[in-house]
This record gives structure tokens, C-alpha cells and sequence, in this order.
């Protein structure tokens, strides 16, 4: 991955906002009223480690961290593949169909894991109230740091360069008022970049996202919001609360809610998650029980590196409760569900659960639209055991 080759050139490229590089004045009466909140993403994380761990192998060279094909799905893509369409969950077949030459790696969780650790030791270092989201991802609430000033920016860039001295991995970061506001931000210079965007800007920059950025609006809800003539965040401020509800539900006030920049949503430090899952809406209906499984692998693959630091100061916890979400064309939802003597967190363990969870009592009869993985009665003990028992009795 490269890297500015000095400060000055990274906190350049670094440091975009909607109304240009402003000047920073983190001393501002309504900036010290704001929550600064940040959103810490690493670089294609998988494919980022194998390329410093093998450059004479990988370096420059078009990756996918995931399975082969024809059955294998991608993991995670590198840059040098994503141009080609190569992105992750999806499957390797089509992968390697579009990119010429790409490169499958297996994924080495152990390393994934013990990097996610490392970096969030300095996370630490500035807040308590860090939400990890993955092994590559957190929200952190710096309103208040431990060290350092009261600026989002400054403290995003010391996190960045601090990653990189320790690990040799870049990251993207995200500084805004809430957590929606800096998730997106975080996107908009990868990789390697900084956009902040200030309470002031916020609105502005919320007007100029396409609809499908919006927290929540998957690719049904965007074709339906489409059919509405709603394109984009501006189209969506202009929009009543009435109709959006009428068309969505309570999802329309959330909609909404998320257009006019109130997002008060809290940062929740991990000591107080009760589960933890992932769940991924396709463009199209999957009716094939085997697609679905393959749909599956990269779900329980986000989820058990979630379990992974999910526990007090980025432990790994397991989940003896495990969880199976399926969403058909209109929205039928239905839940399969068992609990385990043996609690559990690897993938493998996870991807046995959700091929017995699909089939019982039998597979979908209806195409689905969205799949999900969750896993609860989570634990930080390691229990004995070495087979995975799957006693579908107890459901």
C-alpha cells in the first residue's frame, strides 16, 4: 500500500472538507457544543496485511483474500482489484471472470485478529468509547479525549500515522457531529484520507450524497426511493416526513431524520453488546440453497471477526445462541434459530450453524432478498471441547 512520503503531503491529502480545507479552529464556541465522532476504517484490511507480509508475492498485484473458485467467495479485494469489480461477497467465479490474472489468497483470521488487536490499543489510548463494528472498523467519540486537544481532525491524524508507524497499514478516517455523518466521510478519500466534515458543513454535505449511501437504504429500499424521483440526500431533505413514512414506515422518519443531520445516536462501548451479527441485502432475489450458503461464507466470516473484539478492551468473545435472518422480495421476514451447549465463534463453526439452520425444517421455498448471522448469550470463556455439537433439540 503506499504512503505519503512525509507528514506535510499526507495531512494535505488528508484533510477534505465540502467547503474546502478550512482553517482549524477547534476553540470555536459551537464546535465545543458539537460531539466530535470519528469513524476509523483500515484499507482493504485482509488483502492489506498479505500484501505487507508477501510483497515480493503480492505487492502491486490484483488480490482477493477468500476461497477459489468456483465455490469460494471473496473475502476482501485489493485496490489493484477493485477497478475490475472485484469487490467482497462476491463470488470468486465472478471475480475471476472480471479481472484477468487476480490473485485468490487464503484468509489467515489469526493474523487479521491479532493486527485488530494492536490497532485498537491506540484507539485506547484516546477514548473509552470506542464501537468496534469489525476487525477494521470502529466508531470512537473524542468529544472528551484522554490525551491530546478537543479536535476531531488533529487526533484522527495522530491515529492514523500511529497505525501506520506500528503496523505499516494505512487507514481512512471520518470526523463529523454524528456517527452517520462520519461513517460516509470516511468513504469519500480512500484509500488512505481524511474528510471532516463540521457541524456547519453537514447539511451541505448530507445534500450531495446519492440515496444509496444513506444508513438503511438498501438496494430495494433505493430502487423504491427511485420510483419516487428521491436521487439523493437533497432530494430527500426536500421530501415530507409524511410521505416517507406513508411509503416506509417508521424507517421513512429515520430516513428523514438522518436528511436534516439529527443523528444522536450514542457510541456504545462494547462492554454493553448483547449480540453481534452482520446481514447483507443482494441487488437480486437468491433462490438456489446453494447461492444462499455461498451468500453466507462472507456473513459468518464478518461476524466471527466481530466476535473476535468484541468483548471488554477488544477481547474476543463467543455466542452460544446462534441466529439466522431471512428477508424475501416483500419483505417477509422469518428467524431460525438454536442455542448450543458449546459456546462458539470461529467461521467454520458459524457456517455449520447456518448450512443446519437454512436446511431446518427445510430450505427456503421462497427466492430471498436478504441474509443474515447473529450470535448471542455471548461469553468471553473458552470452553472445552474440540467438535462442535450441533443439538438443534434445544431450539
Amino acid at each position: 500500500m503506499s504512503r505519503p512520503e512525509d507528514a506535510d503531503k499526507a495531512e494535505t491529502k488528508a484533510d477534505k472538507s465540502v467547503a474546502g480545507r478550512a482553517a482549524e479552529s477547534p476553540d470555536r464556541e459551537e464546535e465545543k457544543k458539537a460531539r466530535r465522532i470519528l469513524h476509523v476504517d483500515m484499507d482493504a484490511f485482509y488483502a492489506q496485511i498479505e500484501q505487507r507480509d508477501f510483497p515480493d508475492k503480492y505487492a502491486g498485484e490484483p488480490i482477493a483474500v477468500g476461497g477459489d473458485p468456483p465455490k469460494g467467495v471473496v473475502k476482501a479485494a485489493g485496490y489493484e482489484a477493485r477497478p475490475y469489480g472485484v469487490r467482497s461477497a462476491q463470488p470468486a467465479v465472478e471475480a475471476d471472470r472480471k479481472c484477468p490474472g487476480l490473485i485468490f489468497v487464503s484468509p489467515r483470521m489469526e493474523v487479521y485478529q491479532k493486527e485488530s488487536r494492536r490497532i485498537r490499543a491506540i484507539l485506547e489510548e484516546y477514548t473509552g468509547l470506542i464501537e468496534p463494528l469489525s476487525l477494521d472498523e470502529a466508531y470512537l467519540d473524542v468529544t472528551q479525549p484522554k490525551k491530546g486537544p478537543p479536535s476531531g481532525t488533529l487526533i484522527a491524524r495522530r491515529i492514523r500515522e500511529e497505525i501506520y508507524q506500528e503496523t505499516g497499514l494505512t487507514a481512512s478516517a471520518g470526523v463529523g457531529p454524528s456517527k452517520f455523518v462520519a461513517k460516509v466521510a470516511s468513504d469519500q478519500d480512500k484509500p488512505d484520507g481524511l474528510t471532516v466534515i463540521r457541524p456547519e458543513e453537514q447539511l451541505e454535505f448530507i445534500a450531495g450524497l446519492p440515496i444509496g449511501d444513506f444508513h438503511g437504504i438498501g438496494p430495494v429500499t433505493e430502487e423504491k426511493m427511485q420510483e419516487m424521483g428521491i436521487e439523493s440526500g437533497a432530494d430527500l431533505q426536500e421530501t415530507s416526513e409524511k410521505t416517507l413514512r406513508r411509503r416506509f414506515g417508521k424507517r421513512g422518519g429515520h430516513f428523514k431524520r438522518l436528511a436534516m443531520g439529527e443523528d444522536d445516536r450514542p457510541v456504545k462501548p462494547d462492554r454493553e453488546r448483547k449480540s453481534v451479527g452482520t446481514e447483507r441485502t443482494f441487488s437480486e432475489d437468491v433462490s438456489d440453497p446453494e447461492q444462499m450458503l455461498s451468500r453466507l461464507e462472507p456473513i459468518a466470516e464478518r461476524v466471527s471477526g466481530r466476535l473476535g473484539s468484541a468483548g471488554p478492551e477488544g477481547t474476543p468473545v463467543r455466542g452460544r445462541t446462534a441466529a439466522l435472518k431471512l428477508k424475501s422480495h416483500d419483505h417477509d421476514v422469518s428467524t431460525r434459530q438454536t442455542t448450543l451447549r458449546r459456546a462458539v465463534r470461529s467461521e467454520e463453526d458459524l457456517m455449520r450453524l447456518a448450512e443446519r439452520l437454512l436446511g431446518r425444517p427445510h430450505p427456503p421455498e421462497e427466492p430471498v432478498r436478504l441474509l443474515g448471522l447473529s450470535v448471542s448469550s455471548l461469553t468471553g470463556r473458552k470452553e472445552g471441547g474440540e467438535q462442535l455439537e450441533l443439538d438443534f433439540d434445544r431450539e
